[in-house]
């Protein structure tokens, strides 16, 4: 289950987890936001040590929302030592983002190889 973060802790939760962490932008209204949490999880499975999963509302933070330059909902981004590397925003279909989300997962666990 991903942790909730706002504007207040995401130094602390996302840039100086000792970990890698994917944080999943998302709001309310955006229907293809609901798909990402399950999708995560599973995709997760036994790796819950490695990977921390964090979820912010970008209606709620806006200035997250606006540092990050969100231009599309939902937004995924891994983060490493503090850095973002790598972002996903451009999701056209259910399969593009499962597909997107699977490479992510994929290269999330090679950092922790």
């Amino acid at each position: 289950m991903p942790s909730v973060v706002n504007e207040i802790n995401f130094q602390r939760e996302v840039l100086e987890a000792c970990r890698p962490v994917l944080v999943h932008f998302w709001t309310p209204w955006c229907g293809l936001c609901r798909l990402i949490p399950p999708m995560l999880e599973k995709m997760q499975g036994d790796s819950d040590e490695l990977i921390k999963l964090v979820s912010i509302n970008a209606d709620e933070n806006f200035k997250l929302a606006n540092f990050y330059r969100l231009k599309n909902l939902p937004t995924i981004m891994l983060f490493h030592n503090g850095k973002l590397i790598e972002k996903l925003d451009n999701f056209d279909s259910r399969d593009r983002l499962y597909t997107g989300l699977e490479r992510l997962m994929n290269n999330t666990l090679s950092l922790q190889g």
